[in-house]
């Protein structure tokens, strides 16, 4: 099964998509509105728009916000303890819910491993039953799931990073992922690289998550001008692996992506792993 993420709702209808996702907000902060025929997706507490509003922003035990101007990140963040930032997100995510009833959740997590320490976080911290910063965090994140499940009456997707080896999640982004399998019927697995020409260690993070999940999860593909043979071959090795492969961004170069994987199946053409 293959699928589409885009901002575009025309593409969403394409035939060549067994289902699509559509960005309701983004990184950048940017909001639209929720369609119908689709998995609504809804970045959390990455937002570039935060930078207009320090209270929001995480802070490192040094003082450093999380802003998109520091080494190592894409874009900026939202502290996950910030009540009115949080109720905001419920809404828009009970909203884009009665729109379609399945969603996905984008960008869940603390920054990195360092944050957050702002006052909020600290106090909290301190008068929780926690004894251990990293498993107060995750409660955190676990939460703030739990919250959105129960305004999701369809299936909950959730975005995970990269990273399959046990404990990191948790301590990258106070994601505690056995804890979250109660919550969510299906992760998202972004692999993103800007060419693949090689695909070994798409191979062994799918395997990692494999062996890391009891919860179904789909593999994600960057398609921005990557070379169609090379997106081909990762997408047949995600599809071994994944309930299904989603193409990010570019949504024509996935449907030539497709017809050419067609075409060669209609002649008889094997992409399997030993070709």
């Amino acid at each position: 099964m293959y699928g589409v993420v885009t901002r575009n709702e025309e593409e969403l209808s394409w035939s060549e998509f067994d289902r699509g996702f559509y960005e309701v907000k983004d990184v950048t902060g940017r909001a639209a509105e929720p369609v119908a025929d689709a998995v609504n997706m809804v970045s959390c507490f990455g937002d570039n728009a935060a930078e207009e509003s320090p209270e929001l922003l995480p802070v490192d035990d040094e003082g450093n916000e999380a802003t998109r101007d520091r080494p190592y990140f894409d874009w900026s963040y939202v502290c996950p303890t910030h009540d009115r930032y949080r109720e905001g997100l419920l809404e828009l995510i009970g909203d884009a819910a009665a729109e379609s009833e399945d969603l996905r959740l984008d960008d869940v997590g603390f920054p990195r491993d360092e944050y957050c320490h702002c006052d909020r976080c600290e106090r909290r911290f301190e008068a929780s039953d926690y004894d251990e910063w990293t498993e107060w965090r995750d409660s955190v994140i676990t939460s703030f799931v739990a919250d959105a499940r129960e305004r999701v009456p369809g299936d909950l997707y959730l975005t995970l990073y990269p990273d399959p080896y046990p404990g990191h999640l948790s301590r990258r982004a106070g994601i505690d992922v056995e804890a979250l399998e109660a919550y969510v019927d299906e992760f998202v697995v972004p692999v993103y690289d800007m060419a693949y020409t090689t695909t070994y260690w798409l191979e062994i993070i799918a395997q990692g998550f494999v062996d890391r999940l009891s919860t179904p999860f789909s593999l994600e593909l960057y398609a921005v001008d990557v070379d169609i043979d090379d997106l081909l071959k990762a997408a047949e090795v995600a599809s071994e692996y994944g309930e299904s492969v989603l193409f990010g961004y570019d949504a024509s170069n996935a449907r030539a992506t497709l017809r050419r994987l067609d075409a060669d199946e209609r002649d008889g053409k094997s992409f399997g792993p030993d070709s």
